[in-house]
């Protein structure tokens, strides 16, 4: 039946390779469990009913994954993403999170549009390298100015907008070992180095009376808090387009990166290149998304850490399928994530932001035209703190100089609209 299903002798793999590469690929991304809950709970939404839906829509994404499009690619609530929902569209634009979850459904819906009449790879095509690239590496600086936030080590000042907090504290000596340990971890190649971080930093915490300890497994709490909540009506907003967009945008190309990235390590391409049964793999995504907002989480996305199982042998979707399982299996594990303190995933949140802010490396800083909205998407995404308003304000400033410095030729109709758009929204909504 596994060879039916997943093709595993074609592959060059075994079943045996393929267990052990699902369960080294859900070492690496376990983290999510952890972060996920800690951060979306600050929208107010039920943590209990957070875990489960975390849990449960990374097990059905990786399901979908696995057994339709036969990938050895995990899923799972995005990074940045859910930074996005929380600080961005609910805490930052004031919307419910019931409303912030219609959009994650919506965004969803689309996805699934674009992966069924195959219109990925004209979007994609239409949005300049560059900016993908300034996109990346703004959502990693998003993600370290939260995590530094939420260690204490950056602080609000009513004279300079922010300043250094105390470093004395335990949040902010948590936060920073924490960020240490995993960089080193991950440096030595160590499987699983942003778990182990967090938990390490979890288990001193408790150790020296800085943490309570709620045990480490019980039954899954109920999803019911979350569940079937998003409010669609109020995410067809006027407002709430931005919104949607950029849930629809940074899920769309972050998974097109990864499935290429990740396919091209296991050497998954064909020929020319390209990756055969994208239209599922994508189609896998954008369902899962959907799927995830029906639980009450934000945009479930394909994950870069599948890498690390395709490095230990996996070729199928049985991997995938096998990291589902051992998602399913953490439903049981909620006191533990209900251990965790915030500066414990601060660490966590740091290490993915230097990977992320790597895509700074890939640009052409001797073009000033190209280079100059990267540098406006990097920073206006923590210093608004928003995802949305740095995608805006990067293709407003990529399409302006463009057109000022005679090279508008080069720059695609789409991008034309969309800088338009974007400029109607910040001057008349």
């Amino acid at each position: 039946m596994l060879e039916r299903l997943f093709k595993i002798k074609a592959h060059n793999s075994s079943v045996k390779t393929e267990v052990i590469a699902g369960i080294t690929t859900f070492l690496t991304m376990a983290y999510i469990i952890f972060v996920n809950p800690a951060m979306l709970a600050d929208t107010g939404m039920d943590y209990g009913a957070i875990f489960v839906a975390t849990c449960l829509a990374a097990a059905i994404g990786c399901l979908i994954m696995g057994l339709y499009a036969n990938y050895p690619i995990a899923m799972a609530p995005g990074m940045g993403l859910n930074a996005f929902f929380t600080y961005g569209v609910v805490l930052g634009m004031g919307y419910s999170w019931e409303v912030a979850l219609g959009g994650v459904f919506l965004s969803g819906i689309v996805f699934v549009l674009i992966s069924i009449l195959k219109l990925r790879e004209w979007l994609i095509n239409a949005i300049p390298a560059s900016l993908k690239l300034g996109i990346a590496a703004g959502i990693g600086f998003f993600l370290a100015i939260i995590a530094l936030k939420n260690a204490g080590i950056v602080v609000k000042d009513p004279n300079t907008m922010v300043t250094l907090g105390d470093l004395s504290s335990p949040a902010a000596i948590y936060g920073f070992l924490g960020f240490f340990v995993i960089a080193a971890l991950a440096h030595l190649r160590v499987t699983g180095s942003v778990m182990l971080g967090i938990l390490g930093v979890t288990l001193l915490a408790i150790l020296f009376g800085h943490n309570e300890f709620a045990g480490v497994v019980s039954m899954p709490p109920s999803i019911a808090p979350t569940f079937m909540a998003m409010d669609i009506r109020g995410a067809l907003e006027v407002g709430m387009i931005s919104v949607i967009f950029a849930f629809l945008f940074v899920d769309l190309f972050d998974t097109s990166g990864t499935l290429i990235g990740v396919a091209e390590r296991g050497k998954l391409l064909d020929q020319d290149g390209k990756l055969p049964r994208i239209e599922k793999a994508l189609l896998a995504d954008s369902s899962a998304t959907v799927v995830g907002a029906a639980l009450g989480t934000s945009s479930t996305t394909s994950y870069v850490e599948s890498a690390s199982g395709v490095a230990a042998g996996g070729r199928t979707g049985l991997t995938a399928v096998v990291v589902a399982g051992l998602f399913l299996v953490s439903l049981f594990f909620a006191p533990l994530a209900a251990s965790i303190p915030s500066y414990a995933t601060a660490g966590a949140l740091l290490y993915v932001a230097v990977l992320m802010a790597g895509s700074l490396a890939k640009v052409d800083w001797e073009d000033v035209s190209e280079a100059a909205p990267v540098l406006i998407a990097a920073l206006a995404m923590p210093l608004t703190f928003s995802i949305a308003h740095g995608i805006a304000l990067a293709f407003v400033s990529y399409a302006v100089i463009k057109l000022l410095s005679g090279q508008g030729k080069q720059v695609s109709i789409s991008v034309y609209l969309l800088a338009a758009l974007f400029i109607v929204k910040f001057v008349f909504l």
